[in-house]
């Protein structure tokens, strides 16, 4: 086991797939010299050239687009979203022309376009630098939406998203870009689970919550702060936001009759409110309470002074815990479909 960052193990699976795939190469905004803004492609330029590790210009579309001709070609390109809200003049390319390739082909096309996107906010950046896009894709066919949340899943996720036949849209917690765990990089990638598996990551028996990308560590401290009370909280990491991987959920929700959902993009037409219908109508006779959303609220992502009212933090998240166990000492309102404080 090695320890690494959640970007240092990114960065290691960048360069594992690079030097086990010569059709595999890098394009994205300052990602070459530089090594990119937050520097997950940092010396892979160096060692594998400025052919296969590509700066561009500052112009999404055109990346997208290129990757699209690329991959038409047999390579394997990997894009760079240099911020999460840099990707909306990428979307007619992603929407209208990546996803529906295979499709459109009835499948003598294969598109293997990985678009890392870092996304989330948390670090007090300016407007269009701290967004939560997800939504938009997982709601598409054709595309893959994974998002790890560990080291160990960044290492190993994004290279299989590489080795995919499919476009995988790969959302980066940017927040927990610094966090540290243990990376198994020798473990083949074939002994690996599979990204579109979700992952009970605490076990519990009163509430399933159910996190990804960077609020499964915020769940995490919900569990063990629960247990104080004696709340026994199980802890479900999505990893796949399209396809969803309802089987585990399901099978969490029969056991403990009890669902609470969290994650930073509001909730109107978001990942929790699919969760929540989905495992409703697979789950409904199980249920004790109707699913609870803990989620940004439905405003622009605000100033970045004002972005710790935003997110969900461990305070509401176990307010959320407290309402889906029908505990209503809590004030609660709602502000259009969302709902806070």
């Amino acid at each position: 086991m090695t320890v690494m960052t959640l970007g240092g193990a990114i960065n290691a699976g960048l360069r594992a797939a690079l030097a086990g795939d010569e059709k595999v190469m890098l394009m994205g905004e300052d990602i070459g010299a530089l090594g990119g803004v937050y520097r997950i492609t940092d010396k892979l330029q160096a060692e594998f050239g400025p052919r296969r590790v590509v700066d561009t210009p500052l112009a999404e579309a055109g990346i997208l687009g290129t990757a699209v001709g690329l991959a038409f070609r047999g390579y394997r390109p990997v894009v760079e979203i240099q911020f999460d809200g840099f990707i909306y003049p990428a979307f007619d390319q992603i929407v209208s022309q990546v996803s529906r390739m295979h499709a459109r082909t009835e499948g003598a096309v294969t598109l293997p376009i990985t678009i890392r996107v870092p996304f989330g906010g948390g670090i007090g950046s300016a407007e269009h630098h701290s967004e939560s896009p997800e939504a938009y894709f997982a709601h598409t066919p054709g595309l893959r939406v994974i998002s790890p949340s560990t080291p160990q899943d960044a290492f190993t996720m994004i290279q299989q998203a590489i080795a995919c036949s499919d476009p995988v849209l790969f959302f980066e917690p940017k927040r927990r870009y610094h966090v540290k765990g243990e990376v198994d990089i020798d473990r083949p990638l074939a002994d690996a689970a599979p990204m579109g598996g979700a992952h009970v990551v605490v076990p519990g028996t009163d509430v399933t919550l159910v996190a990804y990308g960077p609020l499964v560590a915020t769940a995490r401290d919900a569990a063990t702060a629960a247990l104080a009370e004696g709340v026994s909280i199980e802890v479900v990491d999505l990893r796949s936001l399209a396809p969803l991987d309802l089987e585990t959920l399901a099978a969490s929700v029969q056991k403990t009759g009890r669902l609470v959902i969290t994650h930073e993009a509001s909730g109107a037409g978001g990942l929790g409110a699919e969760v929540a219908a989905s495992i409703t109508e697979r789950c409904f006779e199980y249920l004790e309470h109707a699913p609870v959303r803990v989620t940004g609220f439905g405003v622009p992502y605000p100033p970045a002074k004002l972005e710790r009212h935003y997110l969900p933090d461990l305070d509401r998240i176990m307010d959320g815990v407290d309402r889906a166990l029908g505990r209503f000492g809590s004030e609660t309102a709602v502000l259009g479909s969302e709902v806070t404080r």
